[in-house]
């Protein structure tokens, strides 16, 4: 689907699934091969191009026939339904730009490390998706009462948990009514690349990204919650390999900041000159409002407010700018995001045993002179 490997690693390293130091193994160099980041200097685009979106493939990328392929919504319906392409098409069409993000962003950093798809800041995109709101195709069907659940099945199959699997996620039944809900067949104005689902995929805006599967085949109406690999073993907040811990959900309030100046090739370390520079960025809170963004010159030591931009929309993210006036030297700048709920990244990381939901705050590394 749209994620990485879940609660149970490789058999590289500690028993416990993390690393013991900062070498990275061969398995994490072979899914860092397969997927790709989004480069952090691309958060200069309000909308980002396809080609620099980020992207997690689960197991492999199916090949699907178009033509022949559909969309099948059965069990606790009262009229089952099984669309082609076209028929989907033909339903009333919605874009709508949404930010989504990998619930294991920001893994590579912690310590320390689970091992599996190690992200460092880059699993991050904003698209503007096109498709049919999925609530009026659930209608037609008539969910029953007795419904708690939908279970999306994507086409995409593998082993995980000791599990020959395709992948399979669900939602309550209030959740994908939601209105922006969407089976969205375009990506900025264009159909779906083979990586990213094509030819249909679920978008949920608001959830980390494993929640919007990819190649969606089948759509089931059932009576209690799923309990497949990705529900109860994979995108858990668990302290230990056998703490069952709770669901990933929602994303966290995380604010990222345009690399400035330019890079040393190797180490990525920023040269800026001094002066006035004007740093730039994105935050975004899922769901959630973003109240404020703040910067520090400082490591963290002070902080003063940066000017926000108007948002895309609901479910994407904002600009964000700030003028520093940088004195030679070195200094490690750092920003942070602040949400309607309260939220505000931490300083210190939030660490679990599957490396998800971290929102550390980004800390950029800078020699000015």
């Amino acid at each position: 689907m749209t994620e990485e490997t879940g609660a149970r690693f490789p058999a590289v390293g500690d028993p416990s699934g993390l690393a013991p130091d900062d070498r990275f193994y061969r398995e994490e160099l072979q899914l860092a091969n397969r997927n790709r980041g989004m480069p952090l200097e691309a958060l200069r685009y309000p909308i980002t191009p396809v080609g620099m979106h980020y992207l997690l493939v689960h197991f492999d990328i199916p090949e699907v026939n178009a033509g022949s392929w559909r969309l099948n919504i059965g069990g606790l319906v009262a009229k089952p339904l099984s669309l082609s392409l076209a028929d989907i098409q033909a339903r009333p069409r919605q874009t709508l730009p949404v930010t989504m993000e990998c619930a294991g962003n920001g893994r590579a950093l912690l310590d320390p490390r689970p091992v599996s798809q190690p992200w460092l800041l880059e699993a991050i995109g904003t698209s503007e998706w096109g498709g049919t709101p999925l609530r009026g195709v659930l209608e037609e069907a008539g969910v029953s009462e007795q419904a708690v659940e939908m279970v999306f099945t994507g086409a995409d199959r593998g082993v995980q948990g000791d599990q020959d699997q395709v992948y399979q996620r669900s939602l309550s039944v209030d959740e994908v009514m939601r209105g922006e809900v969407l089976l969205a067949y375009e990506m900025n104005g264009r159909p779906l690349e083979p990586q990213h689902g094509y030819p249909l995929r679920l978008l949920v805006p608001g959830w980390y990204g494993m929640t919007s599967v990819k190649w969606l085949m089948a759509i089931e109406a059932v009576s209690e919650p799923f309990e497949g690999c990705q529900m109860i073993e994979s995108y858990r907040y668990s302290d230990s390999p056998d703490d069952p811990g709770k669901p990933v959900t929602l994303q966290k309030v995380r604010a990222l900041m345009v690399p400035p100046g330019i890079p040393d090739f190797l180490t990525r370390m920023r040269v800026v000159e001094a002066g006035d520079n004007i740093l730039t960025g994105r935050v975004w809170a899922g769901r959630r409002e973003i109240v404020g963004v703040d910067v520090s010159t400082d490591s963290g030591g002070t902080w003063s407010e940066a000017l926000l931009e108007a948002a895309l929309s609901p479910h994407a993210w904002r600009g964000w700018s700030y003028r520093w006036a940088a004195t030679p030297g070195q200094h490690t700048l750092c920003v942070r995001g602040r949400d309607s709920d309260g939220g505000i990244q931490p300083t210190e990381q939030p660490w679990s045993q599957q490396g998800v939901g971290n929102n550390m705050v980004q800390r950029v590394e800078v020699i000015v002179g």
